[in-house]
């Protein structure tokens, strides 16, 4: 439990789809047609940006998100950092409002560019967004078009049973991070890097997902000292190396060379589109440790095996 139980934040932060069940636990129609089940690549690698890739599949909408035909609902019964600590989908929420805490202060200070909140939308079974329909197969995602991060929640219970990560509070929240991790680069104009080297050991789009990484770490560097709303306490408790090792395990878990070993027996770098698990553990801990967007710049790394900032 890491949330400060006293902690407080605005219920209306996180939306969910409406769909006839609104609330926590709403069943929602299926409706991601062909998109959903050919980006499930994108899923076994946690995600990540499949912008272009969901409008190319599927078509772009207008409009705002929804899951369903139901329109989206504000999250209920999410007030307190207690709530975060047993539920699920209170600790996105939670892990959100976290995450505005610490780069609303400190994307102007590092960077000089003011922070603008990003939509968060939890869905079950299929949602509409600005990039095009998915289903729950793809995992969260960050929609640059309608500057959204998409959880379907039950995909943090598929990173333990199929992927081996600890299902631990932070490796939960370390997924949460990484998607605004995205959100950070769409502000700086870096997203679509990705895009013009979409894959391989030494690709734009790996050393795009691995400078999410390291952001999803200065998140984790500040969270349990930012203070929350007003003055209020952190949102996070302070972190314990158990808590790390739960983010670094869920980074471990998605990373390329070890999904690859998993369904074909083999590694090819070439075919790399988020990075090694150790490269992903790495540059988490980048951020973690410095807590300076400076040394996330995984674009002008020439060893992605190393950070600078990690060594000695």
């Amino acid at each position: 439990m890491t949330f400060n139980d006293g902690a407080r934040m605005d219920s209306g932060r996180v939306s969910v789809g409406g769909g006839g069940g609104g609330g926590r636990g709403g069943k929602f129609a299926l409706g991601g047609g062909a998109g959903g089940l050919i980006v499930l690549v994108l899923a076994l690698l946690m995600g990540g940006n499949p912008g272009s890739l969901l409008g190319g599949l599927s078509g772009a909408v207008s409009g705002p998100a929804q899951v369903g035909t139901g329109a989206a609902n504000t999250l209920e019964g999410c007030e307190t950092g207690a709530d975060a600590n047993r539920d699920v989908n209170c600790r996105v929420a939670f892990t959100a409002a976290s995450l505005d805490s610490v780069w609303e202060q400190q994307l102007k200070q590092q960077t000089g560019t003011a922070y603008v909140q990003p939509a968060v939308m939890l869905f079950s079974g299929a949602v509409n967004t600005g990039c095009g329909n998915a289903t729950s197969d793809v995992g969260p995602f960050y929609c640059p078009a309608d500057s959204t991060a998409y959880f379907d929640t039950s995909f943090f219970q598929l990173l333990v049973d199929r992927f081996g990560s600890s299902g631990g509070p932070l490796a939960q929240e370390y997924v949460v991070a990484h998607e605004i991790g995205h959100h950070i680069q769409n502000q700086l104009g870096d997203i679509g890097r990705a895009q013009t080297d979409p894959k391989g050991a030494q690709s734009a789009a790996v050393r795009t997902e691995l400078q999410a990484d390291c952001y999803a770490g200065i998140w984790a560097h500040f969270a349990d000292s930012q203070p929350g709303p007003d003055g209020g306490p952190p949102f996070l408790n302070t972190l314990t190396e158990a808590d790390i090792k739960d983010a670094l395990s869920a980074a471990s878990s998605v990373g390329d060379d070890r999904i690859q070993r998993a369904s074909s027996g083999r590694v090819n770098p070439e075919g790399w589109t988020h990075g090694s698990s150790e490269q992903r553990q790495k540059w988490f801990l980048t951020g973690y440790r410095t807590g300076r967007v400076a040394d996330c710049n995984t674009y002008a790394a020439r060893d992605l095996n190393n950070p600078p900032a990690l060594k000695p």
